[in-house]
C-alpha cells in the first residue's frame, strides 16, 4: 500500500472520531438540556445523579441512569489508567535507552516488559492515591493542575517543533512532496496553536491573581517552575543548545511513495 495515503487516512479517522464522540455528544446535550436547567445550576461537585449525561438518560426513560453512567465512568477511568501506565512506563524506558534517564530503567524481564520503569510509574500513581486519601480535595486539585498544565506545555513544544521542522526541511533543499502528510495552513497553524496554548496556560487560574489568593496561584501554576527547572538542569547537564535550521537532521522523515 501507498504509505503516503495511509497517514492522511488515519488522521481523518481520528478527526471524525473526535467529532462524533466529543463534539457530537456536546451538541446533543446542548439540544436537549438548556444551560439554565435548575438541575445543572444546583448540581453538587461530583454528583453523578444530576450530571448532563445522567439527565439525558433519565429523560429518555432509561432506568438506572446514574448506575449506567457510573459504569461508563469506571470503565473510562480504568482504560485511561491502563493506557497512561503503559505509555509512561514505555516513555521512561525509551528515555533511559537514550541516556536521558537512569540506566536501571532499561531492564526488561523475560516477558519483554520494562519492569523497573513500570514499577517506578506505578509508584508515582500510588503516591497520588495516598495523597488523595490524606487530602482528597487538595490532592486532586494539585494533580489535575500539574498534569493539565504539563499537557498544554507539551502542545507548545509540538507547535514549536512543527514550525521549526517545516522551515528546516525546506531550508535544506527538500520538497514537501516527499512528506507522507503536509499539514495545511502553515505557518499560521502552529503559530496560532502556540499562542492559544500560551493564553490557556496564562488563564489557568487568573481569578486567583485578581483575588490575591496566592495559595490558588501556587496550586494552579506549580507545574511551570517544575518544568522550567527540569529543562534548565537538562540543558546544563547535556550542554544542549538550539540547533540551527541548517543542521537539524530531517533525513529520516521522508517517506517515498511506493511504485
Amino acid at each position: 500500500e501507498n504509505p503516503r495515503r495511509d497517514v492522511p487516512r488515519a488522521l481523518t479517522s481520528v478527526f471524525w472520531r473526535i467529532m462524533l464522540f466529543y463534539i457530537g455528544a456536546m451538541v446533543v446535550i446542548g439540544f436537549l438540556i438548556p444551560y439554565s436547567d435548575p438541575n445543572l445550576l444546583t448540581a453538587a461537585d461530583g454528583n453523578i445523579n444530576i450530571s448532563p449525561f445522567t439527565l439525558i438518560f433519565e429523560r429518555a426513560g432509561i432506568a438506572f441512569a446514574a448506575a449506567i453512567m457510573n459504569a461508563v465512568i469506571l470503565s473510562a477511568v480504568l482504560s485511561a489508567g491502563n493506557s497512561g501506565l503503559y505509555v509512561s512506563a514505555r516513555m521512561l524506558f525509551a528515555l533511559a535507552q537514550e541516556g536521558k534517564a537512569p540506566k536501571m530503567f532499561t531492564h526488561i524481564n523475560s516477558g519483554g516488559v520494562p519492569m523497573n520503569a513500570l514499577l517506578a510509574t506505578a509508584a508515582i500513581g500510588a503516591v497520588g492515591f495516598i495523597a488523595a486519601l490524606l487530602s482528597p480535595d487538595g490532592a486532586y486539585l494539585w494533580l489535575v493542575n500539574v498534569s493539565g498544565l504539563a499537557g498544554f506545555i507539551t502542545w507548545v513544544g509540538i507547535a514549536v517543533a512543527h514550525y521549526r521542522f517545516r522551515r528546516a526541511y525546506l531550508k535544506q533543499g527538500n520538497s514537501l512532496k516527499d512528506l507522507p502528510y503536509v499539514a495545511p495552513f502553515f505557518p499560521a497553524g502552529p503559530i496560532i496553536a502556540f499562542l492559544m496554548c500560551l493564553v490557556v496556560i496564562g488563564g489557568q487560574n487568573y481569578e486567583a491573581f485578581l483575588s490575591g489568593d496566592w495559595a490558588g496561584v501556587l496550586s494552579s501554576y506549580i507545574g511551570l517552575p517544575v518544568i522550567i527547572a527540569v529543562w534548565l538542569v537538562h540543558r546544563v547537564v547535556t550542554r544542549d543548545r538550539l540547533i540551527p535550521l541548517e543542521q537539524i537532521d530531517v533525513s529520516g522523515i521522508e517517506v517515498k511513495a511506493s511504485k
